[in-house]
């Protein structure tokens, strides 16, 4: 027998399946697709149909548990997807109302990410897709972000992308779901790495204010109270006329100037500076200048060969480094000086996540593209280029940048 309070609880709970249920009738017709991400350290699954909507979403963070290792250790991210793949996968679904037999495919990450990582993502999709006997879309990471703003706005082809995160940097042309021009990549390390390690060495964890932020959160806190011309930063790439990407150099030459302060100081190990908030502000922009510089000349070199639209030529910028605030505000002074529309998707967009994996299958879905039977056998990888390189012919047309004044108002 219910209590009075047990029975209105229930009543509430099969009134919402049923509101759940007719969410989902609503769009009979309407194909859904589940996406399933395990790239690198987040268990991401979502369910969405064609018209973007999200039906349901789950996601696993390991941000707490790799702040406390000071970076992401590959076996204990592949413990951790594979304890909670099941669970991500099994609530997006719950909280969807759709039943495994009404998706229209399955679309998972396959490349590129950590191996130990995309490897528990793309066994447990592999067994789903099997038991359920339904189609397997295999998507490439950097492709979803690429083209997740698709999804939330009437963004048309062909368009430039830059995508910036703590494991990649590249500038591409999107032509088409499948169709990309990539025109720069990074040579080392990706911004959001670089963030992340400077971070470490300034020993951020131990700020009151930052114990509980990733790296990348934490260099752009500090920034905001700093003053960037106190230090002088550059990139080793000012004379190479090419739209590729390095981060290393820089990483170096703040980790000896940190080196500098410390013995002027005279802290010991794990000590905070005085100056952190300085180093952070002039890290910061020198990751911003590089990165507008990179993407001026990918747009100089667009216009040059006609690749974008004259009429509302846009720059689509995603990643989890798009999500700093600085970087975005110093390309929208680039994309205003050059006549583009400056697009970004929300922030929880920009980071690894169901959603835009589930869109990209949604999209390829569409266009009939990539899509395997359950029967097939797929295989992840860890290194994989998006579309076509033309690096080279960048590089060759030597296009100079004009200076740019990024002044930014925090």
């Amino acid at each position: 027998m219910f209590s009075l309070k047990g029975l209105l609880k229930h009543s509430v709970s099969v009134l919402n399946h049923v509101a759940k249920r007719r969410t989902v009738c609503r769009h009979v017709g309407t194909r859904v697709v589940l996406g399933i991400e395990t790239s690198c350290d987040d268990t991401g699954a979502a369910i969405v149909d064609e018209t973007g909507l999200i039906l349901g979403e789950s996601l696993h963070s390991q941000k707490e548990v790799h702040l406390q290792t000071g970076g992401i250790i590959p076996t204990v991210a592949q413990r951790l997807h594979r304890e909670n793949i099941s669970r991500v996968v099994q609530e997006a679904i719950d909280r969807s109302g759709v039943c495994p037999r009404e998706l229209a495919a399955v679309a998972t990450t396959v490349k590129p990410g950590m191996s130990l990582s995309l490897g528990i993502g793309l066994h447990f999709s592999l067994a789903f897709v099997k038991e359920h006997q339904k189609p397997f879309i295999p998507i490439h990471h950097m492709e979803a972000h690429a083209l997740t703003v698709r999804m939330l706005e009437p963004v048309e082809f062909p368009f430039l992308v830059l995508l910036i995160s703590g494991g990649h940097a590249l500038l591409a042309l999107a032509r088409g779901v499948d169709d990309f021009l990539l025109l720069g990549q990074s040579t080392d390390e990706a911004p959001g790495d670089t963030l992340d390690k400077v971070a470490r060495r300034l020993h951020l964890k131990s700020h009151p204010d930052c114990c509980t932020m990733s790296g990348g959160q934490a260099i752009e806190y500090l920034a905001k109270k700093g003053t960037r011309h106190n230090f002088l930063f550059t990139t080793p790439m000012g004379q190479i006329y090419d739209c590729n990407f390095s981060f290393s150099g820089l990483r170096n030459q703040v980790s000896m100037a940190i080196g500098r302060k410390e013995l002027e100081e005279g802290v010991k190990p794990g000590e905070l500076l005085s100056c952190v908030n300085d180093i952070a502000a002039a890290t910061q922009h020198t990751v911003a200048s590089h990165i507008v510089k990179r993407t001026h000349r990918a747009i100089l070199f667009c216009k040059e060969r006609g690749l974008l639209p004259q009429r509302n030529p846009i720059l689509v910028v995603s990643g989890g480094v798009a999500s700093n605030t600085y970087i975005r505000e110093t390309l929208k002074i680039l994309t205003d000086a050059t006549g583009l529309h400056l697009v970004c998707p929300p922030s929880k967009f920009c980071t690894d996540n169901g959603v835009m994996i589930a869109w990209n299958g949604i999209e390829r879905l569409k266009e009939g593209r990539g899509i395997l039977p359950y029967t097939e056998e797929v295989r992840y990888e860890p290194k994989a280029p998006l579309g076509v390189d033309i690096t080279a012919e960048v590089k060759e047309a030597a296009i100079r940048v004009p200076p740019l004044k990024l002044r930014v108002q925090h």
